[in-house]
């Protein structure tokens, strides 16, 4: 019954289903991008920030490029790809049945 409830929820709003699961990141070409631009911002701000003796300045730089970086290395780091075929919410089901088993054992 679990099973199909997924699947009536992964039909009907494949958005949420994907928020409830955990699959809810950018794409990983979306987040190298958006991470070489972060770190392009971050690189630029820093050395306005050395330019213009503003130190504040420099440190949110440094950030803004350590976001960057960040951001690169989650998108190398995330879920290997999945086999075709594979259903996409079984770890979504295999959580809520442990939740289940759970609450009931109680």
């Amino acid at each position: 019954m679990l099973q199909e409830m997924e699947a009536a929820l992964l039909t009907e709003d494949p958005k949420l289903f994907s928020a409830l699961s955990g699959d809810a990141k950018l794409p990983r070409g979306n987040r190298v991008v958006v991470g070489l631009g972060l770190i392009l911002l971050g690189v630029a701000t820093l050395f306005g920030g050395l330019i213009a003796k503003i130190t504040p300045v420099g440190v949110l730089g440094f950030v803004i490029a350590l976001v960057g970086v960040i951001a690169i290395l989650s998108s190398l780091t995330s879920q290997a790809p999945r086999v075709k075929g594979a259903r996409k919410g079984s770890a979504l089901g295999s959580r809520l049945e442990e939740r289940w088993d759970e609450r009931n054992n109680q």
